[in-house]
């Protein structure tokens, strides 16, 4: 199957080659040129036989313009594919716009990162059924092998969503992990703390795929001295507690998670200071100077 692939960064150049590592014919443009099998957004619409399928692997602030790019070139019966981490919300909006001018739109959270040129990748999937059937070899070629990876989760924006609830659960679980991680680190006990990480990848119900990746990065810096604490985070955590105040659904795990990440970001505490003056104030205790 022909796709066009707009956006050859660490995601979308490995989905590239993923794809046709499984005889598939993949156009890929990026703002890199050296990057590109084309100079130019009309240049990979000519390349393309209709009915043609783009998919968008750019970063969200620069998806909707892209979209608007893409949807200049294609004609009536084409397909444009979202796998970005845009927000669920900004679909259906998307969607209209193009059905006015009868291109389709699907969209597509994607999961897998670096990994998943040699893994394959998670799907979820949001659209009508026909354009999901038409992009079926796509999604094959790209999800892991065998029965797991891929779900048609509903209609545009259900695959968004899926991921966004994903991308929640990942900052739970991440922190869960690296509390433990903490906790045995001041323990006057446990003096091989990466070994006990590494014993949990097997047998034990914690075993997972990001267990795995903490212990290689403990393997690489056992004590992690070469990294800042400082954790950014990308949306999704914040549009899963968004959709959680919406749906009066309490996120207990996740939302502590989220704002323990903005905490990771504060060179001084100014709450933690007034907790300071308060002890200070009511009970005399002690504070610290700086």
């Amino acid at each position: 199957m022909q796709l066009g692939l707009v956006g050859l960064g660490r995601m979308g150049g490995n989905m590239r080659e993923r794809l046709r590592t499984a005889g598939h014919e993949v156009v890929g443009l990026d703002h890199n040129l050296e990057r590109s099998d084309v100079a130019s957004m009309a240049e990979l619409a000519d390349k393309l036989e209709a009915p043609r399928a783009v998919w968008v692997m750019v970063p969200a602030a620069v998806t909707d313009a892209t979209i608007d790019e893409v949807a200049a070139v294609l004609d009536e019966g084409d397909l444009v594919i979202d796998g970005g981490n845009s927000r669920f919300s900004e679909d259906a909006p998307r969607a209209e716009r193009l059905h006015e001018r009868g291109i389709g739109y699907v969209d597509v959270g994607v999961s897998g990162g670096v990994w998943g040129r040699e893994n394959g990748y998670g799907l979820m999937v949001g659209g009508a059924q026909d354009h999901v059937d038409r992009l079926m070899p796509i999604f094959d070629a790209l999800k892991p092998d065998g029965e797991y990876g891929f779900v048609h989760a509903g209609p545009v924006g259900a695959g968004h969503y899926a991921k966004m609830v994903h991308n929640g659960i990942e900052y739970g679980l991440m922190h869960a992990y690296a509390e433990g991680y903490e906790l045995m680190a001041a323990s006057e006990l446990v003096t091989n703390v990466p070994g006990v990480i590494k014993s949990w990848r097997e047998g034990t119900v914690v075993r997972s795929w990001l267990l795995d990746l903490l212990d290689r990065a403990l393997e690489e810096d056992p004590e992690l001295t070469q990294l800042s604490d400082y954790t950014e985070d990308t949306g999704e955590g914040r549009w899963t507690v968004d959709e959680a105040v919406r749906l009066a659904v309490p996120l207990n795990v996740i939302t502590a998670s989220l704002f323990a990440r903005f905490s990771s970001r504060q060179e001084d505490s100014p709450a933690l200071k007034a907790v300071s003056a308060l002890r200070q104030q009511f009970g005399g205790h002690a504070v610290r100077k700086p």
